[in-house]
């Protein structure tokens, strides 16, 4: 028998503000995080999360991920200590790029003093691993623990793989999730530099007007345990991973493909994982960056996923309130999308008003709507998250009861 995967703590800094239940308040609200074309965590002081000789010995991307992961235990009751032995909790986060403004800094300390200048921090802190190891170091977690990076899926990829290392007997509990910390110099102008950002600083997905996406930064964590050891606890369980599928397009190095064959697949996939069909299908958080490729392929992929159930389901993008958080994206929208689904609804895609010719689903336009009831069950949810490098991560998630 599979073992049984349930949530029981989220934690998340965003655009929006430092907290898992802000980032699905205010997003539901229709808020933008988003001002001057960035989505920058300007709410966000380290020091409320960490000692000031800490913070200096961390890139900001495990900044954020340190402030996510205090508020996910102590959201699962972890705060104390750990309810299970050490060496079955792991630990698997990811990061499309990892300390880059570290490297930046360190690079520019080079070039202009020499190597004197240069930290002997600098590894450490610009390492794609570092966040999973100052986790794992914090409080105790001695299981599996690494990190992974796949660009904008990484999150994504790795809440599934920790929901497969405890589907597995490996460990008890996975703390999980991603971070990203990239409006930086070098990284704004590499975007621009390959068309992929928006020349407006606005991010509107599936509008007709879209022109690329907006850069973002945070993180999410999110506490994975199996099902029964959790009841064991008296965890109260915030919802469940039901279903993980990952693909790749094997199409080409940035551009998705055009009839989204290879999301589709991966969407399929989860569901399959999951027992599920298309008509168990209540909601969908989209990828939806705001590029004109993406959104169609997408629209696509929904479409040969879903068949006709597609037109029922609302399907509305977070970055459209946050910004593009790379590879911190697929674990913040899984937090968004599982607190969605507790409160039963489908947020508003932010800024949405002109439809495009073939883009014709539910976007969720203007303000957040119900979530149809009718399964006798807590709604069920994708989480999609497609990748530069053609990674497809799809999440199938539901609510607790």
């Amino acid at each position: 028998m599979t073992r049984r995967v349930v949530i029981t703590g989220v934690g998340a800094v965003t655009p929006l503000g430092v907290g898992a239940r802000t980032l699905h308040e205010r997003w539901s609200a229709g808020t933008s995080g988003i001002a001057d074309g960035r989505g920058a965590c300007t709410d966000f002081d380290p020091k409320e999360s960490m000692t000031t000789k800490e913070a200096r010995r961390s890139d900001r991307f495990t900044q954020f991920a340190v402030a996510a992961c205090a508020e996910a235990l102590a959201d699962a009751g972890w705060d104390a200590e750990l309810p299970y032995e050490p060496h079955r909790v792991g630990c698997i986060v990811g990061t499309g790029i990892g300390g880059l403004g570290s490297l930046e800094t360190n690079h520019a300390a080079l070039v202009e003093h020499g190597p004197g200048r240069v930290s002997p921090l600098a590894i450490p802190l610009l390492m794609g691993n570092a966040a999973p190891a100052a986790l794992s170091l914090r409080h105790g977690l001695r299981g599996h623990s690494y990190g992974i990076i796949s660009a904008c899926s990484a999150g994504a990829h790795a809440i599934g793989v920790a929901s497969r290392t405890i589907q597995a007997g490996d460990a008890d509990a996975v703390v999980t999730g991603g971070a990203e910390a990239t409006l930086t110099p070098f990284a704004t102008a590499a975007f621009a530099a390959l068309g992929a950002t928006s020349e407006t600083g606005i991010s509107r997905p599936f509008d007709a007007r879209r022109d690329g996406f907006v850069m973002g930064e945070g993180a999410a964590i999110l506490v994975l345990e199996e099902a029964d050891a959790a009841a064991a606890r008296g965890a109260p369980v915030l919802g469940e991973v039901l279903g993980y599928g990952a693909t790749s397009d094997a199409h080409h190095l940035t551009a998705p493909e055009e009839d989204g064959a290879g999301a589709a697949a991966a969407m399929r996939a989860a569901l399959e994982d999951a027992g599920l069909g298309p008509d168990d299908v209540d909601y969908v958080n989209a990828h939806g960056t705001s590029t004109p490729l993406n959104d169609r392929s997408e629209t696509l992929a929904i479409k040969a996923a879903l068949g006709e159930r597609a037109a029922a389901i609302p399907v509305s993008s977070t970055k459209s309130a946050i910004g593009h958080l790379l590879g911190a994206a697929g674990a913040v929208e899984a937090v968004a999308t599982l607190l969605a689904l507790r409160d039963r609804v489908a947020p508003p895609t932010v800024g949405w008003e002109e439809r495009d010719e073939g883009l014709d689903l539910d976007y969720v336009p203007g303000s957040a709507k119900p979530l149809a009831q009718g399964h006798g069950r807590p709604p069920v949810a994708l989480s999609n998250s497609f990748a530069f490098g053609g990674h497809n991560a799809v999440l199938c998630l539901t609510a607790g009861d």
